[in-house]
């Protein structure tokens, strides 16, 4: 990953999700996610990653 992210390799799934606020971001994963966690925080780009019917999703 590139260092302006927290994120590392992995932290990300393959399916990614761009709500384009932050807040919105969190909100989402906090209510459609399955054991959300959150990969990224720097430069106030919140990033989780977490299950969505069992597959993995990622919401930046």
């Amino acid at each position: 990953m590139t260092p302006h992210i927290e994120a590392g390799r992995g932290d990300y799934a393959e399916t990614v999700l761009l709500p384009g606020d932050p807040e919105r971001a969190q909100w989402m994963a906090e209510r459609f996610l399955e054991a959300p966690r959150c990969v990224n925080r720097r430069r106030g780009a919140l990033g989780f990653t977490g299950r969505f019917r069992g597959k993995p999703v990622s919401i930046q």
